[in-house]
């Protein structure tokens, strides 16, 4: 006999097609109750953490991805004053990855009525380089910027919501960011990383904000299907440096394990920051990091005296007459 046809999953709440079935909460949600759920869960983080509150400004930081400006939709929805900012890397990698990021970001702008406030940085436009072009440059010159790419990321946000007077500094990272970093730091035992990672950083050193991870308890496809429910466009491609990267295959692995136990991702990540809040899990290790003021531009720093960013940039800008022309923010052949 022919087999009948599967019933469409309903929703929970309304009987309606459901649009994503979550297994780890045995949770099927339609589209309206789904953007309900999410806005729910995420109040409910930026409360039980003390994020922030709505009397504090929020600066996002917008890379045109989904993560990110999923985010920034969903505290405006609920009512908070978070403003974007987007650093132009200058990535090209044949795909204009940069120009693209920059480009989903305006529309999601236009879309909201082009009343909100975006900062904008340009690296190669400020700094003199693109960060492919300063990563040749550098002594840290390998064959991905990743490392160079991640720190001047972090100076810049530190600078801009310092100089702008913003409380909060807010990230798009979900649990499967989140996770796969946590996985890789805990299999190589490396404690100082292990003692800073969670959705809350308090600042380190007067005058920065503090750093926040709303959406750390989303998996991915999660925010994914909540862009599309909402109608956001984003961009698709992974940095073209990303290629190879060991967080991918941390992701893949732990892809592999969700999928034979629903929720495992949720319970690892949880479990750990449970063991840090309850039994005080590296915060002697915590106590012991020393910081310094960089004397260049005043950030904290390991260091005695410059910091790594002050430091790489002087070299960078000391060489840049070397590069061959290309237009401002592409990449060096």
């Amino acid at each position: 006999m022919p087999k009948r046809p599967r019933r469409p999953l309903r929703c929970r709440h309304c009987d309606q097609k459901a649009v994503i079935n979550m297994r780890q909460h045995k949770l099927a949600l339609c589209g309206p109750h789904f953007v309900e759920w999410v806005h729910k869960q995420t109040e409910r983080s930026i409360k039980k953490w003390r994020m922030f509150t709505r009397d504090e400004r929020v600066l996002v930081a917008v890379s045109g991805g989904k993560d990110s400006l999923a985010l920034w939709d969903i505290l405006l929805e609920l009512g908070y004053q978070a403003d974007g900012l987007y650093i132009g890397l200058g990535i090209d990698g044949g795909v204009h990855y940069s120009d693209q990021s920059h480009e989903y970001i305006r529309q999601f702008i236009a879309q909201r009525g082009g009343d909100l406030t975006l900062h904008v940085v340009d690296v190669a436009e400020v700094y003199g380089a693109s960060i492919p072009q300063a990563a040749q440059l550098s002594r840290r010159g390998r064959a991905k910027p990743c490392s160079l790419c991640g720190l001047t990321k972090r100076h810049i946000m530190n600078r801009i919501a310092r100089e702008h007077g913003y409380h909060v500094l807010a990230t798009g990272h979900n649990l499967d960011d989140e996770v796969a970093v946590l996985f890789g730091n805990t299999l190589q035992w490396a404690v100082g990383y292990l003692t800073r990672q969670g959705p809350l950083l308090p600042p380190s050193h007067p005058g920065l904000a503090r750093k926040v991870k709303p959406l750390f308890r989303f998996y991915e496809r999660e925010m994914a299907a909540y862009a599309i429910v909402r109608g956001i466009e984003y961009v698709y491609d992974e940095c073209p440096f990303a290629e190879g990267a060991t967080s991918i295959r941390h992701k893949e692995l732990l892809n592999q394990l969700e999928a034979q136990s629903p929720g495992a991702k949720l319970h690892f990540y949880l479990n750990f920051l449970r063991a840090r809040e309850e039994h005080g899990l590296f915060q002697t290790v915590q106590e012991q990091i020393e910081l310094h003021t960089c004397p260049t531009c005043g950030q904290p720093t390991t260091n005695e005296g410059q910091c790594a960013f002050c430091r790489t940039w002087e070299r960078v800008q000391e060489r840049v007459g070397a590069l061959p022309h290309t237009p401002q923010g592409a990449n060096a052949p």
